[in-house]
């Protein structure tokens, strides 16, 4: 069933990596299954606290996923591991509009992204001159950066019904020659499951999904994504791209949430996957999407089961239509529980969801809650050292050693902030109280008294540490407060 591979990728890769003086090596999972121990892997299993020997085998099973382009790694990429045994990892999906923002501005919420804690970053910039801020997306951070090659095309072209196989195959390759690391590209979608749609509520949400589904309509013709597959696959070997295969039909309402539709695409996505492991390339799987919280477990599962362990990478989920304005909270208890049932990465929504644009304020917001979604999986699945950072904090609120709270922090910056604006006047980060219970209704203050024998009024012999804070690395946002 698979059409054979051009020769469109045989020489043009091999061109520009040997003339960046890259050598073409196996792919991680090409090493991992010859037994071999990459640089990389070691790095992740650093990272992660785990043997290099059990990364090797995670991702040889294509269970752990390292995105990592061989042109990223020659500027300084950090790789990550994204699996099941890793710590849950988050994306944050940035870029400028063809209405609104700018490089810089787009640039500034990628570097307030990172600050606070996004393992990944998604440029999804639409208008003119995509290449030119993607490079300077690549060059400027230390993480894996992912795209959505079809957004250039349509881009490029007056309408997507234009695009050739050709012209796609080209703008993957020239995206992979900049050193994007993985790239999500709808070819699970087929054209027998567009009568699937007819029946949902909002049709299909996924701005990938959809412009694929015209172009099938206009041409009467299967998937083109998907009927060049291997050609595809042959660029991601090239270069190591990671795959991330896209969700096009994933459910935008909780009324279309786990339909045929969904589920006919998934099922491919499990193909594609095996397909593309015998091709030598790593893959994830993107899923849904606007789940209610029941049907979360499922989800879950099935992508396990039919996909093969690949790692899932959702978005949310959302567990409620409601939230406009509030969709970081509504997605993050979403992630947090997909995340316990065995997501890997989670993609952050902001509060501008279903609204607009991002903001740097609704970059920041969105970030934070999804730290805190990814955070509390990791301390219940057990993860090394998670629940460690918890400790350390629980024990500075005993202290009352402000100064380590703050920077303990998910957001080191706002929680002093917040502390500072509702402080007496006066009160310095030595006081042993808050301004919620002050020192008289403090029970942690009187827990120390009556474990030393004293007055609520007398100072406390466990005194907070008042040494100078530290500065953590900070969002752009935050300057200044």
């Amino acid at each position: 069933m698979w059409p054979k591979a051009g020769s469109f990728v045989t020489e043009q890769p091999r061109r520009i990596l040997l003339g960046l003086g890259i050598d073409l090596m196996p792919t991680q999972i090409e090493s991992a299954k010859a037994g071999v121990i990459t640089p990389e892997m070691e790095q992740v299993a650093e990272g992660e606290h785990l043997s290099p020997e059990l990364v090797r085998q995670e991702v040889a099973r294509g269970r752990m996923v390292i995105p990592a382009n061989r042109i990223h790694l020659q500027k300084g990429l950090r790789p990550i591991g994204i699996g099941l045994v890793c710590r849950t990892k988050i994306n944050a999906n940035l870029g400028k509009s063809a209405l609104q923002s700018s490089v810089e501005e787009e640039l500034e919420k990628v570097r307030c992204a990172i600050a606070l804690g996004a393992d990944t970053v998604m440029d999804l910039s639409t208008g003119k001159d995509l290449p030119s801020l993607r490079q300077l997306i690549i060059d400027s951070v230390q993480v894996p950066v992912g795209t959505v090659p079809i957004y250039e095309v349509a881009e490029n072209l007056g309408d997507i019904a234009e695009m050739t196989p050709q012209y796609f195959l080209d703008v993957v390759e020239r995206q992979a020659a900049q050193g994007v690391d993985y790239m999500t590209i709808h070819c699970a979608l087929l054209r027998e499951h567009l009568p699937l749609v007819e029946r949902r509520t909002t049709g299909i949400v996924s701005r990938g999904g959809a412009l694929i589904a015209r172009w099938m309509a206009v041409h009467k013709a299967e998937n083109p994504l998907y009927t060049h597959f291997d050609e595809i696959c042959e660029i991601f070997r090239a270069y190591d791209v990671t795959w991330s295969l896209g969700d096009g039909l994933r459910p935008g309402s909780l009324a279309d949430a786990t339909d045929a539709a969904q589920l006919a695409e998934l099922r491919v996505m499990g193909e594609l996957t095996r397909r593309a492991r015998q091709l030598g390339c790593q893959v994830m799987v993107e899923g849904p999407g606007h789940i209610p919280l029941d049907q979360i477990e499922l989800n879950v599962k099935l992508q396990q089961l039919w996909c093969d362990e690949a790692p899932f990478y959702v978005l949310g989920p959302v567990v409620t239509d409601v939230a406009a304005g509030y969709d970081h909270i509504a997605s993050a208890i979403g992630a947090a529980l997909a995340a316990w049932y065995g997501a890997s990465l989670l993609c952050y929504v902001t509060p501008r969801e279903h609204l607009g644009l991002p903001t740097l304020e609704d970059v920041r917001a969105g970030v934070v809650a999804f730290k805190i979604a990814a955070h509390a999986a990791d301390v219940a699945r057990g993860r090394p050292g998670a629940q460690d950072w918890d400790n350390r904090m629980s024990r500075a609120r005993f202290r009352f050693d402000w100064e380590e709270q703050f920077r303990l922090a998910i957001d080191p910056q706002t929680a002093r902030r917040m502390w500072q604006e509702v402080a007496r006047p006066g009160t310095t980060t030595s006081a042993q109280y808050c301004s919620m219970c002050g020192p008289k209704f403090c029970p942690m203050r009187i827990s120390h008294t009556i474990q030393e024998g004293s007055s609520v009024d007398e100072p406390l012999a466990t005194s907070a540490d008042t040494a100078a804070p530290t500065t953590p690395a900070s969002c752009p946002l935050q300057a200044g407060r």
